[in-house]
């Protein structure tokens, strides 16, 4: 599908040099925030517990960022969760407080600051099953604030999925490189690895500078970016073999220009329909999915942009040439195999 045709290439390559200064003083920026600020890893990788409460009005955040602070927990995150009556709790692990008592205490907190006092609810379910549920209530009875969920998340799981997380990273990253060196050839692969490392360290900076919560939905969202990334890349490599087998005049340059500029209608719908998508996800699907869109829309962005003057700039100056895609045909034997 092909919205507009372009019929003159644009020189892309002719500044090349620019953006991929510009690319490399961001990469070494996104470094420098990941040394010096770090990930803000969340209670996942951490370790902590995860509340999520019910109040029948709006909650009042900062009441309760107040409650908690006053049971010793430093900034503690409080988010709304889906609707301003739901609210999300991460508590890191404290040392003074067993994991497993924090749930207890922090609800016996809130719950003596709405003038409640905690009590056992039974509740039947949609599906008829009779299950005891945590509450809290007021003098007259009304209930005041409920327990929806609680999640303890050890140090020792956390730091399993931090290091399932790092393989799993790595896995990606060796098995992109196998499938480009199989598929086009090592100059491809070097340079589609570069781009594609490019985009996911600038993720990440750009997490570490605004020290954004980073959580397994965030760590999901960085793999898929590098698989999406990848994408953009071979077909643009694809259509610079395609220009090299059909355009044998044109130079290097030229040939990787146009293979560009051909794919740019494609590039529009695909990406346009994606970031639609996203962005979707990043104004209307709640602070669950809010970080895990963040994260798409800047690899997205990035992915288009490093596709096209890292991986492709990259591989030209690699000396990239139409021998290392195209095998020559061997001369036919004039002989035919007869002996004279």
């Amino acid at each position: 599908m092909e919205f507009f045709k372009i019929k003159r290439d644009i020189p892309f390559m002719r500044h090349a040099l620019i953006f991929n200064v510009i690319s490399a003083l961001t990469f070494v920026a996104a470094v420098f925030f990941l040394v010096t600020k770090g990930l803000h890893f969340s209670v996942e990788f951490t370790g902590g517990t995860v509340m999520e409460l019910r109040y029948p009005h709006a909650a009042d955040q900062e009441k309760i960022r107040r409650s908690l602070e006053k049971l010793g927990y430093e900034q503690p995150e409080v988010t709304s969760f889906g609707t301003a009556q739901d609210v999300l709790l991460r508590l890191p692990i404290r040392k003074d407080v067993a994991g497993s008592g924090t749930s207890a205490t922090v609800f016996n907190a809130l719950c003596a600051a709405e003038s409640g006092a905690p009590k056992q609810v039974q509740q039947t379910t949609d599906k008829g099953e009779s299950v005891t549920r945590t509450s809290c209530v007021n003098a007259a009875g009304a209930e005041v604030v409920s327990l929806q969920r609680v999640e303890f998340v050890g140090p020792q799981v956390g730091d399993e999925l931090a290091q399932n997380g790092l393989n799993a990273l790595i896995m990606v990253v060796v098995g992109v490189m196998i499938y480009l060196a199989v598929r086009f050839e090592w100059k491809f692969a070097v340079a589609a690895i570069i781009a594609n490392l490019h985009d996911v360290v600038i993720i990440l900076g750009f997490f570490a500078f605004f020290q954004w919560e980073f959580s397994l939905t965030v760590l999901a969202a960085v793999l898929a970016v590098l698989g999406y990334s990848v994408n953009e890349s071979v077909v643009i490599f694809d259509r610079i073999r395609e220009t090299f087998r059909k355009e044998r005049k044109l130079s290097v340059t030229q040939v990787i220009d146009h293979a560009i500029t051909s794919t740019i209608s494609r590039t529009i719908i695909t990406h346009g329909c994606t970031e639609m998508m996203v962005l979707s996800m990043l104004f209307f699907g709640g602070q669950t999915l809010h970080y895990f869109a963040v994260a798409l829309t800047i690899g997205i962005l990035f992915g288009i942009y490093s596709s096209v003057f890292v991986a492709a700039a990259i591989a030209m100056w690699l000396g990239v040439k139409r021998e290392d895609l195209i095998k020559p045909i061997k001369a036919k034997d004039e002989t035919d195999g007869a002996v004279v």
